[in-house]
């Protein structure tokens, strides 16, 4: 798992790009080089740079499979965060998902998370659980179903 270095200040934005985002001072107007905080997709923009996995099929080629990265980073002019690299691992969290040599699991900090909670007892604790729920409602059959009673409280905003 590859780990980028000073996130957003990374990104440089296309040439035709820059033009839209400006900043108006009273020195003059300027154009961002690389992506500012603030801008629309700029988080989904970021969480794929943040953690980038290297996948390989066999350990022969794992090490030819990151040279390729790292040319392509270098190209890209993008630094790594040499601490938060792990190299040779059969997986890790990724975007808050296990992901496995089987395939994706959920996170069990996030199970345990909503295990450890109290019983809800206002609309702000029910809004905590359902949204902890969706987070892991991929590995949840009928989900929707199941969390009904939690979505009709907050819909008519009952006290309980």
């Amino acid at each position: 798992m590859l780990d980028a270095l000073q996130g957003y200040h990374q990104i440089i934005l296309a040439l035709e790009d820059r033009k839209r985002v400006n900043l108006i001072s009273s020195v003059g107007t300027f154009c961002y080089v690389a992506m500012p905080l603030g801008l629309k997709n700029v988080g989904a923009t970021y969480q794929h740079l943040i953690d980038m996995p290297v996948k390989s099929k066999d350990a022969k080629n794992h090490v030819t499979d990151l040279e390729e990265t790292f040319n392509v980073l270098r190209s890209y002019r993008l630094k790594l965060n040499p601490g938060n690299c792990t190299f040779g691992v059969q997986g890790g969290c990724f975007f808050g998902f296990m992901v496995t040599q089987i395939g994706i699991e959920a996170n069990a900090l996030k199970i345990k998370a909503i295990l450890d909670m109290k019983a809800p007892t206002n609309v702000d604790e029910v809004q905590t659980l359902t949204g902890r729920i969706i987070v892991l409602s991929h590995f949840i059959s009928k989900v929707t179903q199941k969390s009904l009673s939690f979505f009709k409280v907050l819909r008519k905003a009952k006290n309980f």
